[in-house]
């Protein structure tokens, strides 16, 4: 009898390709691990009705799906979800310190599993499910999951040295691979998120696995037992885990799930 591992998967640039295609060795790859028993668990910065195409394809059994960076868990099974538990934050401090902090950047804030109200419209694409243009001082009259900073002329080190600057306090924050932010409540992550998992699952720690690509699975990775980085992650990322697999081109992830069963 094979001891039951939770295995934790970040979708985009690690069971996704950048052009957001899952090859069929991945598909297969991470059904054959779920079909050997082990628990599979999508974790992503997505939302959950972002999760819901990776969820369609992927029709894992009954579980569990870490999303909006650990701010939002569900309860799966094939594409059906439902939210079972949320972490919010007050958006209204950081959307005083973001006014104005960049050209012409954007901003959304999430709302689980009805949509996202923005400042203005996002780049096409970016944004899955309903999308309500909001004023600026709307946007901070409730709590929220997690707020996205976004602008479509900066890049990825603009951002990074743009937080340093700006001196975020009380949340938790990642930058993507292009001129976007996520912030988050302070102290949820991925991992803090899929710790509440792996003791619900009664998963030693022992038996976790972890792959993922980039700044958010930086937790993550240091707290699976086995944290394997893509092939295509930052250096930062890659110094954290314990292993490094091919990159996303190559299904690095596949290799690394093909190991398990």
């Amino acid at each position: 009898m094979i001891t039951k591992k939770l295995v934790a998967l970040d979708i985009d640039g690690t069971l996704l390709h950048h052009d957001g295609r899952m090859s069929d060795e991945v598909r297969d790859a991470v059904q054959a691990v779920a079909r050997a028993g082990h628990h599979v668990v999508i974790a992503t910065g997505r939302s959950v009705l972002g999760t819901v195409p990776v969820l369609e394809t992927l029709q894992l059994p009954r579980g569990f799906a870490v999303t909006s960076n650990g701010a939002v868990l569900a309860r799966v099974h094939g594409s059906d979800w439902e939210v079972i538990d949320t972490v919010t934050f007050d958006p209204a401090p950081v959307l005083d310190v973001l006014e104005n902090a960049w050209p012409d950047a954007v901003v959304g804030i999430e709302e689980p599993g009805i949509g996202t109200k923005v400042s203005a419209n996002f780049p096409d694409g970016e944004l899955m499910g309903p999308v309500k243009v909001v004023p600026w001082r709307e946007l901070g009259a409730e709590p929220t999951t997690r707020l996205t900073f976004r602008s479509p002329s900066g890049t990825a080190e603009d951002f990074v040295e743009l937080v340093e600057r700006l001196g975020l306090h009380g949340v938790n924050y990642a930058v993507g691979y292009t001129a976007w932010l996520d912030i988050n409540p302070e102290g949820v992550s991925k991992a803090s998120a899929l710790e509440q998992v792996r003791r619900r699952l009664q998963v030693e720690p022992g038996d976790t696995v972890a792959i993922g690509d980039h700044r958010n699975d930086l937790e993550m990775l240091a707290w699976a037992a086995r944290g394997v980085a893509m092939g295509q992650a930052p250096d930062e990322v890659k110094a954290v885990a314990d292993e490094v697999t091919a990159p996303v081109e190559e299904d690095g992830a596949a290799v690394i799930l093909r190991q398990l069963v």
